[in-house]
């Protein structure tokens, strides 16, 4: 737990073959995370980009391109998994999530199937199966979940998919008979990045709607009381230079919550952020702000399923990015 007195962690949002083997044991020696998470697009950059996998993937030459992925993936998660366990047995999250195939989001059963598979190939307990929360996507969950696997529900922008993830979970623990570690995930940055220019030009002040929007799901999460199920904040990856890196961890500081971000990011928040601030913000205030982006002529639930849309897509995009090269 990186603050105790919160219940708060960090995870790096990023997994790569040689990072694992240095960088990733630093951080956890340093106490710095304490999970981890993946998506088709960290795969992509990992596996495309680093020399790491080249020796593996000579002895893949007779395996279909998905296999391939699938081969280099479990490995990576195995390693991940292997080193995270000692947090794991003592009780401090010690997760590493990695994502079905995201062109199954709209296909129940195949989701299930594949995530089952996943799980029972990777062979490690630590291990949460990712699942982007489609309508096919909560049923998914639900049936993971009352099999005991841990789930990381992504691509979450609106309220209505948060509280959808949550009921599966509830019913999935129902069913299983006990707790399961899960979490929401809550995408923070792309909100703003959306919207921002408008705003600025409206002298309404930015780099704020990402932020309530998700405490605003956040509150309403904790509110159901679910044991074991957490929001996780993610995309919070700053690209607006006028932001300290560790921006949207500094104002994401809520009790009972995960937050996963780039390794530059964790490391800026260690060297100047304030740890012992939490973040206090008003229902009111939220409000507010969200009148004022409508004022300005913004359509915040329009922006909010484009996003889940684009997400999506970019995911698609990633994952057949990654086939076309194996």
């Amino acid at each position: 737990m990186y603050i105790k007195e919160l219940k708060f962690s960090l995870w790096a949002d990023f997994i790569e073959r040689d990072y694992l083997d240095k960088e990733f044991k630093e951080l956890i020696k340093d106490g710095l995370v304490n999970g981890a998470t993946s998506n088709p697009a960290i795969f992509k950059n990992a596996i495309l980009t680093s020399n790491a996998y080249k020796k593996q993937l000579q002895e893949l030459d007779d395996l279909s391109a998905k296999q391939k992925y699938e081969a280099l993936a479990i490995f990576d998660i195995q390693k991940a998994s292997d080193v995270l366990k000692p947090l794991y047995e003592a009780g401090d999250d010690g997760y590493v999530s990695i994502e079905v195939d995201p062109f199954l989001c709209d296909d129940t059963q195949a989701t299930i199937d594949e995530g089952k598979r996943l799980y029972k190939e990777i062979d490690r307990k630590n291990v949460m199966i990712k699942v982007p929360a489609t309508p096919a996507g909560y049923e998914a969950m639900q049936e993971l979940v009352s099999c005991g696997i841990a789930v990381n529900a992504t691509l979450i922008f609106k309220k209505e998919q948060a509280l959808s993830c949550a009921k599966a979970f509830q019913k999935g623990m129902e069913k299983f008979g006990g707790k399961v570690d899960c979490v929401i995930s809550v995408f923070v940055s792309r909100v703003d990045r959306a919207i921002d220019d408008v705003l600025k030009q409206k002298d309404v002040q930015t780099a704020l709607t990402g932020i309530y929007n998700s405490l605003d799901i956040y509150h309403s999460v904790e509110k159901m009381g679910i044991t074991g199920c957490r929001v996780l904040f993610a995309s919070t990856g700053v690209k607006d230079n006028s932001l300290p890196a560790h921006y949207y961890i500094q104002n994401l500081l809520v009790y009972n919550t995960v937050n996963t971000a780039p390794v530059d990011t964790i490391n800026s928040f260690k060297k100047d952020g304030e740890e012992n601030k939490p973040t206090l913000v008003y229902a009111k205030t939220i409000k507010e702000h969200f009148k004022k982006v409508a004022k300005a002529g913004i359509d915040l639930d329009e922006v909010l399923d484009k996003q889940i849309v684009d997400g999506l897509e970019a995911f698609k995009s990633a994952f057949s990015d990654i086939l076309k090269e194996l």
